[in-house]
């Protein structure tokens, strides 16, 4: 079972820029997002957030002690937030059983404080889902 490659796609739930147009002036929201410690200096901060977010997942995830051949194609979704203080909080873990949710949460839980993502310079959370693909 150990052998079993862990497919990681993932989705991330952001949207980077929103921008409203009022005819005679001119409003303009800027959504940042959160940016990973070692990406500060990146041309594109998101993409070296999402590469850096793979990775960690890749490098820091390991099979439950119960994992077996029923669990092949199970799919777990974890929802997060990296909040105000650029720190992950957990909103929501769907589907696989209780041990492969308890450790894609671990793995999640495991990202490294960062800088938070702001909207018109102010921190804001930003939400996240990755789904972790048995």
């Amino acid at each position: 079972m150990k052998k079993i490659v862990l497919l990681l796609s993932f989705i991330c739930a952001v949207s980077i820029t929103q921008a409203q147009e009022v005819k005679g002036n001119t409003i303009s929201s800027k959504e940042v997002p959160p940016v990973w410690p070692g990406c500060e200096e990146a041309a594109s901060t998101s993409t070296c957030f999402n590469q850096m977010l793979s990775k960690h997942i890749q490098k820091n995830f390991k099979f439950p002690k119960d994992y077996n051949a029923e669990d092949k194609g199970s799919k777990v979704l974890v929802s997060f937030v990296v909040n105000k203080e650029g720190k992950v909080e957990i909103t929501q873990v769907k589907g696989g059983r209780k041990s492969l949710q308890e450790e894609a949460k671990k793995n999640i839980l495991a990202i490294p404080k960062m800088k938070p993502g702001t909207l018109n310079g102010k921190p804001r959370a930003i939400k996240y889902t990755v789904p972790f693909n048995f």
